[in-house]
């Protein structure tokens, strides 16, 4: 009989770690006495951060005896105290290699039902003092598990664990873990998993989407594209410069021999190296099946990649470009498709529209353009003629002085079954993102392109914009990083490429920080990479994981 050994809560509070201050809830302390369970927590507790951790999905979360004594034994540590995993309940017995998601269980007198594996994260690497743990905790398959609270009620130390419900397909927490963290993916196995209803809507996402995109990479932990036409970069001739606007001109970019280049998907971009140093990327904005590619840039005040651009680059003239990258692409569906754009915004728009044109698709397409003022609109004779040729094809274009507001939107009759493609300055993306969920479209349909770096992801840590800057202090004496979305290239010194990033305010993305969440993966341009630890599962072709990776040589990140 499994036996709840302690029940444990806390509150978040803000910790210092690596001279910042992290808002975090891991830090949990047995209660004396009964503890009221609810249906999103237990009374006295809660979490710092709510994107990975509690919730209806998350309420409780469970580890287990046996795993304190494996990593006291591991680490050679006698240290450990109740909650120290960050768990709520502390059982003898329920091991991860036994439980199964569906399982539930009575405990005083509420009811549970286990929904998923933790979601592993760098801070229970700060609360064991160990940074490793993230990683260990799925290598050696004793992550813990949440539970879904099925009926309120109160629960205490010492009661007893009584399964009162099997979950279909019999599938164990360590192995559903596995499924998505490790190497392997096997797809019968997540097809499996998919037919448990118990399993939280996130981690079916999750395996979702490994089931649609089996390819190299972890589709189920980050968006995975094909892996790069070709490594590094290699030179193109620019055959023509063609004026779009005052501000926008297109240059048009072939084999050097006369060779074909590998097709681009539609919405993706190209990095172009215009001088050591100057590394822009810019959204192709030409067909799919062309015999070259297309890019259109727009003329930004003190910009040096476009005006480089605009200024010095002509036809005849070789410029180093990576190939095609990026996951904001054209899917194939039987939906509706809505190509919305705010400016410049429309050059990933107009790939996609130049691909729906050649396959002579029949989806309802919709194009809705905000631009400046009708003379500065790009690309409006090109888009008449694509649109004219598509079935079922409508176009709107707002001037300055409209928005596209989820009243205007609504007016429209906008289908709901929709995908929605969105490309524009950042408040643009986030006004229309926010007015088509506003109207009924959901939210996993809406899909956005940022100029620029995109937004950082730090859980737990808030820290004030700053623009991207030389690390403080002497300079690194290791090779030369470049982040091209933030036009900076320093030298790098000993830490990770994350860290090196963290130093320069370049925003980034992360979570485990060990090689585990895959959240930190990013396109890496060009060059050669070593790891400080080896990921569990590695990233996609062409990509690295900043968190746990340092340059053996120059490097172009796609940050």
């Amino acid at each position: 009989m499994a036996i709840l050994r302690s029940v444990n809560v806390g509150m978040p509070r803000d910790v210092l770690w690596q001279g910042r201050s992290v808002h975090t809830g891991i830090w949990k302390t047995p209660v004396d006495g009964p503890a009221t369970v609810r249906r999103l927590n237990i009374d006295g507790d809660g979490q710092g951060d709510l994107g990975g951790h509690g919730g209806e999905q998350r309420a409780v979360f469970v580890y287990q005896l046996d795993s304190y004594t494996y990593w006291q034994r591991f680490l050679g540590r006698d240290d450990f105290t109740y909650g120290q995993f960050g768990e709520n309940f502390t059982v003898d017995g329920l091991s991860d290699d036994d439980v199964c998601i569906g399982d539930r269980y009575r405990i005083g007198t509420a009811l549970f039902e286990v929904t998923q594996p933790r979601v592993t994260c760098y801070r229970v690497g700060i609360r064991t003092d160990e940074p490793r743990m993230p990683a260990l905790l799925v290598e050696h398959r004793r992550p813990g598990f949440y539970l879904r609270v099925l009926e309120e009620g109160e629960v205490r130390a010492g009661d007893e664990i009584v399964q009162v419900a099997d979950g279909p397909e019999r599938m164990t927490v360590a192995e559903i873990d596995g499924l998505l963290y490790r190497p392997g993916h096997p797809p019968d196995r997540i097809a499996r998993a998919l037919r448990i209803p118990a399993l939280s809507p996130g981690w079916q996402g999750s395996f979702r989407a490994m089931i649609s995109s089996p390819g190299g990479g972890n589709a189920g932990l980050t968006d995975v594209a094909p892996p790069p036409a070709w490594p590094g970069f290699r030179p193109l001739r620019v055959t023509a410069v063609e004026s779009e606007s005052s501000t926008i001109v297109s240059f048009r970019l072939a084999d050097p021999d006369g060779g074909t280049v590998p097709p681009p998907q539609p919405g993706q971009f190209l990095t172009v190296r215009l001088e050591p140093g100057l590394i822009r990327s810019y959204s192709l904005s030409g067909p799919p099946d062309g015999p070259g590619y297309r890019i259109s840039v727009k003329q930004e005040p003190h910009g040096a990649g476009s005006t480089y651009l605009h200024t010095r680059v002509h036809p005849g003239d070789l410029i180093d470009v990576a190939a095609p990258r990026g996951t904001f692409v054209l899917r194939p569906a039987p939906t509706p498709v809505l190509l919305i754009s705010g400016g410049v915004g429309a050059t990933p728009m107009l790939a996609m529209l130049h691909a729906l044109a050649v396959q002579r698709s029949d989806r309802e397409v919709w194009w809705l353009q905000a631009a400046h003022d009708a003379a500065e609109r790009p690309f409006a004779t090109e888009s008449a003629a694509l649109l004219a040729s598509l079935p079922a094809a409508r176009s709107h274009v707002y001037v300055s002085g409209t928005r596209l507001s989820a009243e205007s939107l609504r007016m429209l009759e906008i289908p709901l079954d929709a995908d929605a493609y969105l490309c524009g300055p950042p408040g643009f993306l986030t006004d229309v993102s926010a007015a088509l969920v506003a109207i009924g479209l959901p939210a996993d349909r809406v899909h956005t392109e940022i100029f620029g770096a995109h937004a950082a992801l730090t859980p737990g840590i808030t820290a004030p914009a700053q623009a991207p800057h030389p690390p403080a202090g002497e300079p690194g004496d290791g090779p030369e990083v470049s982040f091209a979305r933030s036009g900076l290239t320093v030298p790098s010194a000993n830490g990770s490429l994350l860290e090196l990033a963290e130093a320069c305010d370049v925003p980034v993305r992360w979570s485990c920080r060990i090689g585990v969440c895959h959240t930190c993966e990013t396109g890496l341009l060009s060059g050669e990479v070593a790891y400080s630890t080896e990921p569990i599962d590695p990233p996609a072709e062409g990509n690295v994981l900043i968190c746990s990776s340092r340059p053996t040589g120059p490097v172009v990140l796609d940050l």
